[in-house]
């Protein structure tokens, strides 16, 4: 196929680079590079600029035709990417989840920072602090990108933005979605310097969401499920909210609270 190495050992080096990218965001440092498995989650990562580096294709589960397509849209982007053809048996082994449809692909790292974003007149902005489980900052990102946010900004990153678990939840959206890492008190003063209000997301002293104009410029601050936002956020808040808790728990997922508080956004816009 195309000239590709043929691999067919579990023990091969590149298999045991791939593995260890998957598992490791040392590895992921240290190489500049990170996993992207399946042709939906690729397109996305190939539309949004990024550059393959390897493409692992086990074509008995992709397809010849569909690996034509995928190796050309790869070469698109870089002439020079590397192919390697596995077996079905080996691709299960490495794959991170079932149903990936035959592609796993290593691409080159970039930084995601502040300055890299580009707002409109009238943004949404979705900050999420020290959120460090990737499944539920995936799944912020899903919600995001559903409510056509502007940009997610991680503050103080407890896990790395190309975590497989973080891209597999989100399906894409880290891709789809502009996407900044940065620290809170440079977020905090990039917001303020756009005039973008900031609402932080909080149970003392706060006013109820559908009670507060999002109208504006907005930027939806939220902590960890665990111990919520710090004091700098809290100070830094042109109005604090809530969300109603009726029950007798006191908080939901930051992924659901996220997905309630975008959507009364755009609510208010339209």
């Amino acid at each position: 196929m195309f000239g590709a190495e043929t691999v067919t050992s579990a023990r091969n080096p590149r298999i045991k680079g791939l593995l260890e990218l998957q598992e490791k965001s040392r590895a992921r440092r240290r190489e500049g590079l990170f996993v992207v498995e399946g042709r939906r989650e690729l397109g996305h990562c190939l539309e949004a600029g990024f550059i393959p580096h390897t493409l692992f294709i086990c074509e008995e589960i992709l397809g010849e035709k569909e690996a034509e397509d995928a190796v050309a849209r790869a070469r698109k982007v870089n002439r020079d990417v590397g192919l390697v053809q596995i077996p079905a048996e080996i691709y299960d082994k490495i794959a991170y989840r079932g149903g990936t449809e035959g592609i796993i692909a290593e691409i080159q790292n970039k930084e995601r920072t502040l300055e890299d974003l580009h707002l409109g007149d009238n943004p949404v902005v979705i900050v999420l602090e020290s959120v460090e489980k990737p499944g539920n900052l995936g799944a912020v990102l899903r919600s995001a990108d559903a409510a056509a946010a502007d940009a997610v900004i991680i503050c103080d990153p407890l896990t790395d933005l190309y975590n497989p678990n973080l891209i597999r939840a989100s399906i894409g959206a880290v891709f789809t979605l502009q996407v900044a890492a940065a620290t809170t008190g440079d977020t905090i003063g990039w917001l303020k310097s756009r005039g973008i209000r900031i609402l932080t997301a909080q149970l003392q002293d706060s006013e109820l969401y559908y009670d507060t104009d999002m109208t504006g410029p907005t930027a939806i601050v939220m902590g960890t499920e665990s111990t919520g936002l710090s004091d700098t956020w809290r100070a830094a808040a042109d109005a604090h909210i809530r969300i109603p808790m009726l029950g007798r728990l006191d908080s939901l997922n930051v992924s659901v609270s996220a997905a309630i508080l975008l959507f009364e956004a755009l609510r208010q816009r339209q």
